[in-house]
Parts: C-alpha cells; structure tokens; sequence
C-alpha cells in the first residue's frame, strides 16, 4: 500500500459539496507560478487561508486520498504535472505508468521539483516525497517501479496540477 490513508478534517457544512479535488483557483493564489522557482517559506496558517480543505490536508498534514478515487489515476494524457500548491513542475507525463496501486506513479521526478524525507509514520519506514518550492506534501517513493529507473512515485491527484500539450502549445 502505498500510504496510510487519512481523511482531512472537514467542516459538516463542507461534508456533501465537496470532492477529492482543488477547489482553489489559482488567481486565488498569490504564491501560484509555473515558472518561479524561488523557495517559499509560507506558514501553514496561511496556507490554510488559502487553499481547499482537501488539499490543505494531503499538502501541508500528509493525509492521503483514498485509493482508486484520485482523478489522475486512470488519466494517460499528454502534458506536464505541476505542485497543485506553487505551481512547481514535478513530472511529464510519459514517465507516468499504470501501477494499480490505486494513486498516479510515475518512474522519474522532475529533480529541480521534488525533495525527499524520510517518514516512519505508522509503523512502516517510507520515502516521502515533498514539493522542493513549497514543502507540500506530494505521496512517497519505492523501490518496485518499472525500468529505466526501479522507481514508483505514488503520488496524491489532489496534489497535482495538470496541463496538457495541448494547452501549452497553444499558449507559447
């Protein structure tokens, strides 16, 4: 398994009208960039202000959204995946493989995008993998990945930002 699976906590009024998805836009966003890659030291209070209570869970309190319900999980379209945080680039998408492990794995990380920690929460020691920009928390790394790396990067949807090849041809 790839992760402990935790529920954020949600207000009761919150309960029914939400999904395992990011609700912030990012013109709500003040710290959101595709191309800024200066370290950001911004405080969980403030993230907090900021961003959708699912995110705000998986991102900044390691929460994990449950397996099989992620919308990139089953998702094979070309383009790039970004922190849904900060905006950082993390993957392309031809390094993401079908793993049914129930989240998106890919072989390979942007290395300029992500950042790792060890993690021994639950009894098991893992591999965490946090955005390098915002610290936000991304899923966890093994060893049983496919060639050319041996790598899985499990990794949260609700964490992730995608934009097809499409869209960005289309806005260079």
């Amino acid at each position: 398994m790839c992760s402990q699976v935790q529920k954020p906590e949600i207000s009761q009024q919150n309960k029914n009208s939400i999904s395992m998805e990011n609700s912030t836009t990012q013109k709500e966003n003040p710290y959101y960039s595709r191309t800024d890659r200066t370290k950001l030291n911004v405080p969980n209070s403030e993230w907090k202000k900021i961003l959708s209570p699912e995110v705000y869970a998986v991102a900044r309190e390691a929460a994990t959204e449950r397996p099989g319900t992620g919308k990139y999980n089953q998702f094979d379209e070309l383009g790039e995946y970004y922190c849904v945080v900060c905006g950082n680039h993390l993957f392309r998408s031809d390094s993401k493989f079908s793993s049914t492990c129930g989240w998106p794995s890919f072989f390979e990380a942007d290395k300029e995008g992500v950042i790792y920690k060890r993690d021994s929460s639950y009894g098991m020691e893992r591999t965490e993998v946090l955005c390098k920009r915002c610290d936000s928390h991304l899923g966890h790394v093994f060893n049983d990945g496919p060639p050319p790396t041996g790598t899985r990067f499990c990794m949260n949807s609700v964490s992730l930002d995608f934009v097809p090849d499409s869209k960005t041809a289309n806005n260079n």
